[in-house]
């Protein structure tokens, strides 16, 4: 490494140069209690503010708040989902015992609860992931 980049991880401190001019900005308006926790992040990383913001934002590993909202939402729909397929199953069970014979209908309940367990696991690895 040169002496200027002395320190860097990788020797740069700003982004590399784009082929395109960049012409967009954002302005982010933030607390005073907020500012100084981003200024400390960045020096702790060794980065602009600005930087920090940009690469947490890029990075498709970051999951909002929003994004774990919307990971309970889908749980709660896939809740009431199961519910009601507990509930038909119930109803089942009932007509098998008093009826002494299997309802076809069973087989769609399972089909419900295949097609709804792929959904939960997504959900709940959205959530764990956070």
């Amino acid at each position: 490494m040169s002496d200027t980049n002395e320190g860097r991880l990788f020797g740069r401190k700003r982004r590399k140069n784009a082929e395109t001019p960049r012409t967009k900005h954002y302005n982010v308006y933030v607390s005073p209690e907020e500012d100084a926790q981003l200024r400390a992040r960045a020096v702790v990383r060794g980065v602009t503010v600005p930087r920090l913001l940009f690469e947490s934002a890029m990075d498709s590993q970051v999951q909002t708040s929003t994004d774990r909202k919307l990971a309970i939402m889908e749980l709660f729909a896939v809740r009431k989902l199961l519910a009601n397929i507990a509930n038909n199953t119930n109803q089942l069970a009932k007509f098998a015992n008093t009826e002494s014979q299997f309802p076809a209908e069973a087989e769609s309940i399972i089909a419900e609860y295949r097609a709804i367990v792929p959904r939960l696991s997504a959900a709940i690895d959205t959530l764990a992931d956070s």
